[in-house]
């Protein structure tokens, strides 16, 4: 009866449709196994089965449009308006390589769970040595509290510039899109959540683009930055920072959740994966070299933290008029809210899935749960990013919980390339998805890249201290 269907692959449902020659639905469907292996019925694998080249690319991809705007934040604005302040479009190459080293990152990350149908943090705590992820654990706990008071507090900052005539103070607008955020990621579902962050990474893009081609650079200058870069005298550690904050940190890791909630299993998704991240970063690339143009245009007058993006969005009200305020204050909320709807979306997985793990190797459960976001962990972790936090924003962040989030921050990043560089490359955990000379040449440059970085950090951090 099934000798004439032909298989039809949903990457949304993640089954397979077979229909008859006449195109008619035989009714017949198969959800996809775990994994880059699982046999399907009528004895097709997962590996040879490719995605429709129907379906429209915008709805198609997706998670790597999430993690991209979840990793631009506050911080990496600013990085990159001092970069632009102090250096001009000299720099504009840093971006551009920063965007390149957090692909290969992310795609390694996505190569992994597609290859071993486990996720990163699964394989660093079943498979390599046990300091590995307790390290990463009590790094999260850090990492996690300091990051969420961050993100309220620019989350509070843009929303005080934006609707200054209305009578409440930063504090009140931090916490209330803290709450907002919890609520959000309580009542909605992966799809609507993806949605929205694509709509305010639109939003996002269109604004503050918009601002940098207004400020009219002439074709030449762009032309002498690309075919001339240089290593301005000092720059040197503004670049790293540039560099290691293009598309985020920790943050990395919550694409792997995401895609499995896109119904992305089995090697056959490497490809789409792949394309997923390469637009997205290339977005987040353009973003970043928007905001280098804006600061070096209108040398915003010296300032430090969110005070910076307030004195550009000054600075463009004079060039541009009061629009130019307004689209860049849009651009900057939309930047900042996205990053921390991302981080109370996805970083609660991670605590999740650390404590799912362990529980499952001893025995106290027999699976990880099929929906990580419906377990108590999940919710302990939500609750722990948006409430303990706003205490922080009150009474001031200690100087030592800060030098450890520096070092072991700095850390993590070099931490992830070795990692990838480890278990990517053994054919026996991850088959045909091993990693090729290119990659590993990436992984190796970042890994000196954010190698040097944690270096400058730890040594800054030992003359503070």
């Amino acid at each position: 009866m099934f000798g004439t269907c032909r298989p039809t692959y949903n990457p949304d449902l993640n089954k397979v449709h077979f229909f008859d020659d006449a195109g008619t639905n035989s009714n017949r469907t198969t959800v996809l196994e775990q994994g880059g292996g699982s046999l399907l019925a009528g004895g097709m694998s997962a590996t040879d089965t490719a995605p429709p080249s129907s379906v429209s690319w915008w709805r198609a991809l997706g998670p790597g449009f999430v993690v991209a705007a979840t990793g631009v934040g506050a911080g990496d604005l600013i990085a990159a308006a001092v970069a632009g302040q102090k250096f001009g479009l000299a720099v504009l190459w840093v971006v551009a390589l920063g965007a390149v080293f957090k692909w290969v990152l992310n795609e390694g990350i996505s190569r992994w769970q597609l290859a071993t149908g486990t996720t990163l943090i699964e394989g660093w705590i079943t498979r390599m040595p046990g300091w590995v992820g307790i390290y990463f654990f009590v790094f999260l706990l850090i990492w996690g509290l300091l990051v969420a008071a961050a993100l309220s507090a620019a989350c509070g900052v843009a929303a005080r510039a934006l609707f200054h005539t209305l009578p409440l103070p930063t504090a009140t607008w931090s916490a209330l899109h803290a709450v907002t955020g919890a609520v959000l990621v309580l009542i909605g579902g992966y799809a609507g959540f993806e949605r929205l962050m694509k709509a305010l990474m639109a939003v996002m893009f269109v604004c503050v683009v918009l601002c940098a081609l207004l400020m009219r650079v002439p074709a030449a200058e762009y032309w002498q930055a690309w075919t001339q870069p240089g290593v301005p005298a000092g720059s040197a550690k503004f670049l790293l920072g540039v560099m290691g904050g293009v598309g985020g940190s920790v943050t990395l890791l919550c694409y792997g959740y995401w895609i499995r909630e896109k119904g992305w299993r089995g090697a056959v998704m490497h490809g789409r994966s792949m394309l997923d991240l390469g637009a997205a970063y290339a977005l987040t690339g353009i973003f970043g070299l928007a905001v280098i143009v804006i600061a070096a245009e209108v040398q915003p007058a010296d300032a430090s933290g969110n005070a910076l993006v307030l004195a550009l969005a000054g600075q463009l009200e004079v060039i541009l008029g009061p629009a130019g305020r307004w689209f860049f204050l849009v651009g900057f909320w939309c930047a900042v809210f996205t990053s921390l709807l991302g981080v109370w979306q996805g970083v609660p997985y991670l605590f999740a899935d650390c404590v799912a793990v362990w529980r499952r190797q001893r025995g106290v459960i027999k699976a990880t749960p099929a929906d990580l976001t419906k377990t108590t962990p999940y919710r302990i972790f939500l609750a722990y990013l948006t409430f303990p936090p706003l205490l922080l924003l009150l009474l001031g962040r200690p100087l030592t919980l800060v030098i450890l989030y520096a070092v072991a921050g700095a850390f993590f990043m070099p931490f992830l390339a070795s990692m990838l560089l480890v278990m990517n490359n053994r054919r026996e955990w991850v088959g045909e998805l091993k990693n090729r000379p290119i990659v590993n040449a990436l992984l190796v440059l970042s890994l000196v890249l954010f190698g040097a970085l944690f270096v400058v950090e730890l040594a800054e951090q030992v003359t503070r201290w």
